[in-house]
This record gives structure tokens, C-alpha cells and sequence, in this order.
């Protein structure tokens, strides 16, 4: 099977990351964009180069989907750890194995310590847990391969703990950009659903308080739902079994076509093949449908199931980003859910990477209640809202600055000029990046003209160094020609070209270091790269 360009690029990076020596890597890919495929392939090179292959997951649903993929993509057979099933004495090279069985110390015991070279963690955002731990403990010298449709840094910095290295990450606006999953409309639903009573439980709001908060709201959410999914494939997440079936019937006794499944139902299968097929228009569940199941013409997602937890929140609404014929994108409806104390997962923290844009994201959608806004235009402008906001403070910290006359330029400020979303919303995951900048480090920041007493971290440290590199490849801007047209008033110096910056500088040089007449430093912007006019 040919994989997508992202798909080859992933596989080079994990395979990159194990010959540089960083034995246990993370590969992001959100969900809908060909995880099993890419861990296919990988699984695949390794065998070729004789090595055994370990593919971990936590329910058996994953694991059957993994040893299917794995077949039709690459021919590849694989033997079965699960239960009363074992691999030992088969000669298969790959084998699928449930976490909860392999965890146990006797079946452990069966295995020597070198008996696999790799081992695979399908939903690896589980693997901080101890069950995990165990299995990676005794196959310790085994290269380890992560992969997770999580986009966020801060589940990283958990698994920080598991992991060495980020080897890849494809995100979601990407994703949506480039075609391969449906882009998403999210609507602000004006009913405040009250959750500042409801306990936490496991690091989350607690199942069964949500369960009663939510009860008084069910039936006007139905008839919210009436108004803008009455013709659309639908998923609604609920806390518990009983809340499910009771929404079921309500949603009934309005005129939908809905269907209830549970870890329980006899008929999960054949319901869920109903549904495909459009018996149902909607499908109720309490949280049974996070993993292990696609529909690609689902076009609606509801999350009547608050989480702070944005793995989960993902994976809730990527049961609808999938592509399908006659789809044009995903409908997500948020509700207007009050909490003081806790973070709530919404619609913006699917795409936003910096905390700041997320929360002006759903402070706008808020004000827009009702009305279906795309994600992606919708981050842009939460983007500008908060670099606005942040340009004028730093208007003001420039300003105080001017009497301390600092030769070096002030991180900030810089990252600012040079419209570094990444630099600034920047959150250090694994260990090395959350040490200090090494001397190293801090000598060659100060030397690009970078202040580095306000770099906190390793992590930081080196993307900033990165940039400055690149940026000099590109013959862009430097620091200290930012530090010294931006203090004359001029406004995103980092956007401009090195010489058009050093004949602006010359020019203010010879007026006697004042700005030349004529000329509007908040207006001014250079000519492109070529057309640079050096009359005086």
C-alpha cells in the first residue's frame, strides 16, 4: 500500500529517532489520518531487518483491527497474546497482545527478556499507566514506538515520563487543510448547563455528578438538537448507561431515529451496522465509542459527557472528522457549560496549541452562540485578538525597557516580531527540555544578540537557536536590527528581509540616528527582496 507523503515522513522520523540512539519515541497522528497503517509499515521494516515485533494495546477491539491492517497492508500474520492464547512456540514475527494479560507476572515470566526487539503501543496515551510500565520494564532493552491521535503538549509532559522524544506530530488543521479529514463547524448551543457542583474523580469530572447535572437539561436538549441535526448522522456522548437509554427515548418521542449501545447490549453489532447503514440517525452512548470504532458518514458529534481531559475530548469528536462521499464537514454542537474550577475541554482545543487562544476562542464562539462557526477561521481570529492583546503589553514593557537601554533583545519581543506562535505558546514535555539552558546554549543565544537570562528552559533554548539559524539561511532579520528599528517605532521588523533592515539602519545612521523625513515607522513597510531603493 502507498502511504500518504505525512505517512512517509512519520515512518523516516520513528525510524530516525531509533538509529539516533532514542529507543523510545512518539509518533502523533490524529484520529482518521492512517495510524495503523503508518505502525503497519514501520512493523513491516522491522521484520524485514529480522527483528520481532510486539503490537500492545489495551482492548481487544484494537488489537484485532491492528493484526487486520497489518495483513491487508503489508501481508504480514501475527500471533495472538490475549487470554488463553499465546504466541510462544509460534513463528510468526509479529505478535498482538493485550497489556492486561501480558502485565500478569507469570505470563511475563514465559518470556525472555530480549524476546522482542520492538514493541508497538497502539493509544499510547494509556501508557503511563502501570500495567504499561510493567510490560516495558521487563523487555527493557526493546526499541518502543508510541502512537496517539493526542495533540496536546500537556498529555506529552505525562508521558514524558514513558517517552524520549517526540519523533513526529501531523496535526489536525493540517490535516484538514490538506484534505484528509473534514474540516469542522462548531455552534455555541445558548443553554448554560451548570457543572460547578460536580466532584472530580481519576483527574476528571466525575461520571455520575454529571449524570445529575445533566438530567434536567435532556429534554431541551433535544430540542435544540431538532434545530440543527434533525438531518444529520449523529453521536451523542453521555456519562452513563441510564442517561443513554433515557436521551434514546426522548429523542424518540421527538421524532429521531436513535439507538442506544452499551458495553452490555447483545446487539452491539448489528445496531452499530444499522446505524451504518441509516436505519438509526442517531446513536447514544456512554462513552463505548471513544476507541476502536469508524463510521465516516457520521457528520455530527455531541458531547453530552464534559472532560478536562483532551485526549479523550479528541477522541470523542474524531469519530466524525473521517472523509465520506457527501459530506462537507463535521457539525460539532457545544454547549454553554458553566464550571469555576475546573478546565473544560471545548471545541477550541482541538486546534489551538496555546492555552491563551483557546480560551479568546470560546470567549468569541460564546458571543456568537448560535451560530455554526469554522474552527480554523474561527482560531485565526482568536489568534489576532490575543497578538493584539499581547502587542499592546509588550508595548508597554518595550516603553519601560527604553531606560534600561539593553543592548540584547528580550525574548518576547522577538518571538513577537517574528510571528513565532510556536515559540511563544512553547511547553516543555520530556526531561532534557525541562532543564536549564545549557551554558553552551545561553553563550550562543547572547552572541545572535538574544537576552537569555528569560529563557527558562533547554527546550526552549534550542528551538529559539533553530530559528535564528533558519532565519539567517533565509536571509532575514537579526535580533539586534529587530532591537534597533522596533525601538525607532517600526512595527514586525521580523518579517522583513536583512537588507532591506541594514538600508533602513544606514539610512537612520547617517540622519543622525533619527528616523529619516518622510518616512512613518507604523505605516512603513520594506520593498520585497530585490526592489530595495537606496536613494536618500
Amino acid at each position: 500500500m502507498n502511504l500518504r507523503p505525512y505517512q512517509e515522513d512519520a515512518k523516516a522520523a520513528v525510524l530516525n529517532e531509533w538509529d539516533e540512539g532514542r529507543q523510545k519515541t512518539l509518533l502523533v497522528l490524529p484520529t482518521g489520518t492512517g495510524k495503523t497503517i503508518v505502525f503497519s509499515a514501520i512493523t513491516e521494516e522491522c521484520v524485514r531487518n529480522g527483528e520481532r515485533v510486539l503490537i500492545l494495546a489495551h482492548r481487544g477491539e484494537l488489537l484485532d483491527q491492528a493484526a487486520d491492517k497489518l495483513y491487508k497492508t503489508t501481508g504480514l500474520k501475527a500471533s495472538v497474546e490475549k487470554a488463553e492464547q499465546s504466541c510462544l512456540g509460534e513463528w510468526y514475527r509479529v505478535v498482538v497482545g493485550s497489556v492486561q494479560t501480558l502485565m500478569r507476572e507469570k505470563r511475563l515470566a514465559g518470556f525472555s527478556r530480549d524476546y522482542f526487539d520492538t514493541i508497538i503501543i497502539d493509544e499510547a496515551h494509556h501508557a503511563i499507566s502501570d500495567s504499561y510500565t510493567r510490560v516495558l520494564e521487563h523487555f527493557c532493552n526493546a526499541k518502543v514506538l508510541g502512537v496517539t491521535a493526542t495533540p496536546d503538549r500537556g498529555d506529552m509532559k505525562n508521558l514524558g515520563a514513558v517517552f524520549e522524544s517526540l519523533a513526529y506530530e501531523y496535526t489536525l488543521p493540517k490535516a484538514i487543510k490538506e484534505g484528509y479529514l473534514s474540516p469542522i463547524k462548531a455552534v455555541t448551543i445558548p443553554l448554560r448547563l451548570d457543572l460547578s457542583n460536580v466532584t472530580m474523580q481519576s483527574g476528571d469530572f466525575k461520571a455520575s455528578d454529571i449524570d445529575t447535572a445533566l438530567d434536567p437539561y435532556l429534554y431541551q436538549i433535544a430540542d435544540e438538537m431538532k434545530k440543527y441535526c434533525k438531518d444529520r448522522k449523529t453521536v451523542v456522548f453521555l456519562p452513563l448507561i441510564k442517561t443513554s437509554q433515557k436521551f434514546r427515548d426522548i429523542l424518540n418521542s421527538k421524532g429521531f431515529r436513535a439507538a442506544e449501545v452499551n458495553g452490555e447490549s447483545d446487539d452491539r453489532a448489528e445496531v452499530l451496522a444499522d446505524f451504518d447503514r441509516g436505519r438509526y440517525n442517531v446513536l447514544c452512548n456512554s462513552m463505548l465509542l471513544t476507541e476502536g470504532w469508524d463510521c465516516p458518514s457520521v457528520d455530527c458529534i455531541i458531547v453530552l459527557r464534559p472532560t478536562k481531559v483532551r485526549s479523550l475530548y479528541c477522541q470523542m469528536v474524531g469519530r466524525g472528522t473521517r472523509l465520506c462521499e457527501g459530506k462537507d464537514h463535521l457539525l460539532l454542537l457545544d454547549f454553554l457549560w458553566h464550571t469555576e474550577r475546573h478546565e473544560l475541554c471545548r471545541p477550541a482545543h482541538l486546534i489551538c496549541e496555546s492555552p491563551e487562544v483557546a480560551q479568546k476562542m470560546t470567549e468569541n464562539m460564546a458571543e456568537s452562540a448560535g451560530l455554526a462557526m469554522d474552527i480554523e477561521q474561527a482560531e485565526k481570529q482568536a489568534s489576532e485578538d490575543v497578538v493584539a492583546q499581547r502587542e499592546e503589553a509588550l508595548a508597554k514593557t518595550l516603553s519601560e525597557m527604553k531606560k534600561r537601554k539593553r543592548k540584547l533583545v528580550d525574548p518576547l519581543q522577538y518571538e513577537m516580531s517574528i510571528q513565532a506562535e510556536d515559540l511563544s505558546s512553547y511547553v516543555p514535555a520530556f526531561g532534557w527540555e525541562c532543564s536549564p539552558p545549557s551554558d553552551k546554549q545561553k553563550a550562543a543565544l547572547e552572541k545572535a544578540g538574544i537576552f537569555p537570562d528569560e529563557i527558562e528552559n533547554a527546550g526552549k533554548a534550542k528551538l529559539l537557536l533553530e530559528r535564528l539559524a533558519k532565519r539567517r539561511a533565509e536571509g532575514l532579520t537579526t535580533p539586534k536590527q529587530i532591537r534597533l528599528l522596533e525601538s525607532k517605532g517600526f512595527m514586525h521588523v521580523g518579517e522583513w528581509n536583512f537588507d532591506a533592515a541594514s538600508s533602513m539602519i544606514s539610512r537612520i545612521s547617517a540622519n543622525n540616528w533619527r528616523v529619516p523625513y518622510g518616512v512613518d515607522p507604523k505605516s512603513y513597510k520594506p520593498e520585497p527582496a530585490g526592489e530595495i531603493n537606496y536613494e536618500w
